[in-house]
């Protein structure tokens, strides 16, 4: 009988091939067992996942996102697509998370899926969130804010008083963002700022404002901890 789950190991995550033709609550059952079996391979290790072979739902992705959970003790921080440019922007954020995942994990939260319909998600210490937040919906955070994925609504970081503080995202192009006691001001009318599509950018305290800029290793290197 033939393999209908076969995962793969690679520099920046872990690639999982699902038969297209097995029923569905069988791959999940596979994965499962998949992972309980590599568990000492693959220790406690913050990955990016990838699913091929077959197209999923959302919620598919979410229950199997949650198997590896349950059979692991990997932390999954983001479900990569098939094609280069999401693969390639997953690499720009992956070199700002190993800078702030030590500073999120020990002060925030994680919320996996994303904020639609008026949403507000408020919460005291750091926020990442493995989704978008989609127009109309409010992330407020008393530290730093983290959207692996795109920020379409309004985000309010660093009520806490403390410098320092960020935010952050995969896609960048809110209605609506705050530091601290500072507001972004946008030049343009139109729209927040001129952004390739997919491009990550960090907001962050400078000049007595809000500065949006992209991620480089510079930047990065500049930004507390």
């Amino acid at each position: 009988m033939k393999d209908i789950v076969i995962i793969k190991s690679y520099k920046n995550g872990i690639s999982v091939y699902l038969d297209p033709e097995a029923e569905f609550g069988d791959l999940v059952a596979a994965l499962g067992e998949k992972f309980r079996e590599s568990e000492k391979f693959f220790g406690d290790m913050r990955v990016a996942v990838s699913f091929e072979g077959r197209t999923l739902t959302e919620q598919e992705e979410n229950r199997l996102v949650g198997a590896i959970g349950q059979n692991s003790r990997l932390h999954i921080i983001c479900v990569v697509g098939k094609d280069q440019k999401k693969k390639e922007t997953f690499q720009e954020t992956t070199r700002a998370l190993e800078k702030f995942f030590p500073k999120a994990e020990a002060t925030g939260k994680f919320y996996r899926g994303s904020l639609s319909g008026g949403q507000i998600l408020e919460t005291e210490g750091s926020i990442v969130i493995i989704g978008n937040v989609e127009a109309g919906c409010t992330v407020m955070a008393t530290r730093d804010i983290i959207v692996l994925g795109g920020l379409y609504g309004s985000a309010f970081a660093g009520s806490d008083g403390l410098p320092g503080h960020f935010i952050l995202a995969l896609e960048m192009a809110p209605s609506k963002l705050k530091i601290g006691d500072f507001k972004y001001k946008s030049k343009e009318k139109a729209r927040w700022f001129s952004a390739k599509k997919g491009q990550p950018k960090i907001a962050v305290c400078e000049n007595g404002g809000v500065q949006m800029k992209a991620l480089t290793n510079e930047l990065l290197n500049e930004l507390p901890v």
